[in-house]
């Protein structure tokens, strides 16, 4: 069985289940060797039902004391026990199992094994699985891999399907040099991926997911650098001079711009009006006013005579530049043309601005992805700009640089990295940074609270949507997931639906949805005609709402704080108090020490640092930073030593043998085409 294989080859897998699959990414062989489980189960020695905590999966062993319980409720079908030890009692309770009735006998000991909870003063457990002593015995400290499923999937079929094709798959051959696994302490290839989905204990995951963090990041940092060697030493094509129109624009904007934005501008300004190629990096945190150093040095390039184009990840938010950038060209009274080029223009539409970039007459181009189709061809691109640049692959960044004879880069981002990943991560770049944010904003108020104040925060978003505020949730999941036990948006959206009194419209969104969906909702959203929207962090990235004033995120646990601070970068954007509410789903006390650093302070490269500083290398099942640089299984801030390894390995690998053209590398390179194939042509890095 060879990774490039159909998933439909595998045994048992039919049309609709490949359908299923799809919805998971999941087309191939590979695709399902590298669907990385999302947790881990593990299996513990039971305890005391006395030391039993809620809100904790755990296993409990006792004597069944009284009768099983069955009642009916409508279609509902309730099975209780009672199971009793020296210390204490627990209800327990199925549903829709009436069978259970007939297996379990009163006076038999059991283990019990589920989420213990507190109801009326009570200690209940519900859908426990049930096991023999001998039974649990053989699986104690094991860990079962748990992955992220969609509607109609289970985990049972994940794992069965998982064991076939680990079982039968084709051994690959080792591709990283022997003295540079034996250096970095790195486990085989195929012991890595057999063990990051049936590791026998903890350090086996860990030798495992080490090797293949490791891997993710050298792919990554191999194509970068290897692209910084086709643009470095570059001079500049395009010849600028400062011009009056940006003193002008800066003199009358509405605010001052702040001495971060000032030093920024000054260091774009002389890149792009000197001799060498810039290609700069600015990151700053939500709100410190990247745009308008983006619309500056665009305006810069018009004014010599030259084309600029932006490229945004989503519609929403490329719309929501172009109306910005059109908007300032008006009060300014400057006579370019802007144009807006996304997948959703008309034919025709299509066609008039493929004309007017290709003469020259559109000296301003904002876009998506559209931005670097074959059909698009500029006259005279002098600065490329790509914002939130995570959401892109390299490879879309280099293509758009193509477009140009070398013109100018301009990278942005709101993700705050602390400057020592920054710079292994964008280490093709030059890094600005802007650490102040307007003076006109209101700082957020925090709190992290438990389950248990939901009620409360329900009625508070329903006040301020009644004073015409609008509100964002964010959960971590799509859909129920089995296994895991966390908010998702389908579920929620109903649930709050019921809740709020029909004239409160509630929406959701989330990342499987068509983009055309996607950019319905969220212009509605903007226009006020949603007040509630569900979503996961596909809102991380998003349309301007000065209005929304309110954000609950749900399980924020599962969350890293830095991408916690992203989300949160939703609100707070008007003239309103904003707020944000984080719902702690465990009662874990270092889950809440870590939260409350979000309470402390709105400063997102300080959050990073503290990220960076309380999240070590043997935190492997820790929260992974989603939404941050989107690796399938690397989290910069978990994994930053094994970061720092990957850029010393690519950076002696490259030293050696820049081409990778040596026989020894024949394997490394195939490896990394393949890589920059599939990962690298795709939003997410």
């Amino acid at each position: 069985m060879r990774e490039q294989d159909s998933i439909r080859s595998l045994k048992g897998i039919g049309e609709k289940t490949e359908k299923l699959l799809g919805k998971l990414g999941i087309f191939t062989v590979g695709d399902f060797i590298r669907y990385y489980p999302r947790d881990y189960d593990e299996y513990q020695e039971p305890v005391a039902v006395s030391l039993a905590k809620p809100g904790k999966k755990t296993a409990v062993t006792g004597r069944i004391t009284e009768r099983i319980g069955m009642k009916k409720t409508g279609r509902l079908t309730v099975v209780t026990a009672t199971l009793r030890d020296e210390t204490s009692g627990l209800l327990l309770t199925w549903y829709n199992m009436p069978f259970l009735r007939n297996t379990l006998k009163p006076g038999g000991v059991y283990i019990f094994r589920g989420t213990v909870a507190e109801k009326r003063g009570r200690l209940t457990m519900e859908h426990p699985e049930i096991f023999s002593r001998d039974q649990y015995e053989k699986m104690v400290h094991r860990l079962y891999p748990i992955y992220g499923l969609t509607k109609g999937l289970t985990n049972k079929f994940m794992v069965k399907t998982m064991e076939q094709i680990l079982g039968e798959r084709e051994i690959v051959q080792e591709y990283l040099p022997e003295e540079l696994r034996s250096h970095y302490q790195l486990a085989e290839y195929n012991y890595a991926v057999s063990h990051i989905h049936f590791p026998k204990d903890r350090q086996e995951l860990y030798l495992a997911r080490k090797r293949l963090v490791f891997d993710e990041f050298l792919f990554f940092l191999l194509s970068v650098r290897r692209m910084k060697e086709k643009t470095q030493e570059c001079s500049s094509a395009f010849q600028m001079k400062p011009v009056w129109e940006t003193e002008n624009i800066i003199e009358s904007l509405p605010y001052p711009l702040t001495d971060a934005q000032k030093r920024v501008w000054n260091e774009i300004e002389c890149n792009m009006t000197g001799h060498g190629l810039m290609d700069r990096l600015v990151q700053g945190d939500v709100g410190s006013g990247k745009t308008i150093i983006a619309f500056l040095s665009m305006i810069l390039s018009a004014a010599n005579g030259y084309q600029a184009a932006l490229m945004a990840p989503t519609e929403v938010l490329a719309k929501q530049h172009y109306e910005g950038l059109c908007a300032l060209l008006k009060e300014q009274d400057l006579p370019w043309e802007a144009v807006l080029l996304t997948g959703s223009n008309t034919a025709k539409e299509k066609r008039e601005r493929y004309a007017a970039i290709s003469q020259g007459r559109a000296k301003l181009i904002v876009g998506t992805h559209a931005l670097i189709q074959d059909k698009v061809s500029y006259k005279n691109l002098a600065l490329v700009i790509t914002d939130e640049q995570h959401r892109f692959g390299v490879n879309q960044r280099e293509d758009l640089w193509k477009k140009g004879e070398k013109p100018h880069v301009l990278v942005m981002s709101a993700t705050p990295i602390p400057r020592t990943l920054a710079i292994i991560l964008y280490g093709d770049l030059d890094i600005s940074i802007m650490d102040e944010l307007p003076a006109k904003r209101l700082p957020i108020k925090n709190c992290v609270v438990n389950s248990s104040y939901r009620e409360k925060a329900y009625g508070f978003i329903l006040r301020q949507v009644q004073e015409g505020r609008q509100a964002y949730v964010i959960c971590p999941m799509v859909e129920e997931s089995e296994g895991l036990e966390a908010e998702n948006v389908l579920d929620y959206s109903k649930r709050l639906q019921e809740i709020f009194p029909p004239q409160v419209h509630v929406a959701y969104l989330h990342g499987r949805m068509k983009p055309a969906q996607k950019n319905k909702i969220m212009e509605a959203f903007a226009a006020n005609e949603i007040q509630v929207l569900v979503s996961t962090t596909v809102i991380e990235v998003g349309v301007n709402v000065p209005n929304a004033t309110v954000m609950l995120v749900e399980n924020a646990e599962r969350f890293g704080l830095a991408q916690l601070h992203q989300l949160r970068g939703r609100v707070g954007r008007g003239e309103h108090q904003s707020y944000c509410i984080f719902v702690q789903g465990s009662e874990d006390s270092e889950t809440k020490e870590r939260l409350e650093i979000l309470v402390k302070s709105n400063d997102g490269f300080f959050i990073a640092g503290e990220d960076l500083r309380l999240r070590g290398p043997g935190d492997f099942m820790g929260i992974r930073q989603s939404g941050l640089m989107d690796f399938k299984i690397a989290d910069i801030f978990q994994d930053a030593e094994v970061l720092k390894q990957a850029g010393e390995a690519a950076g002696t690998i490259l030293s050696l043998d820049p081409d990778l053209s040596l026989k020894q590398n024949e394997r490394l390179r195939a490896c990394l085409e393949a890589y920059a194939k599939v990962r690298l042509e795709t939003p997410g890095l």
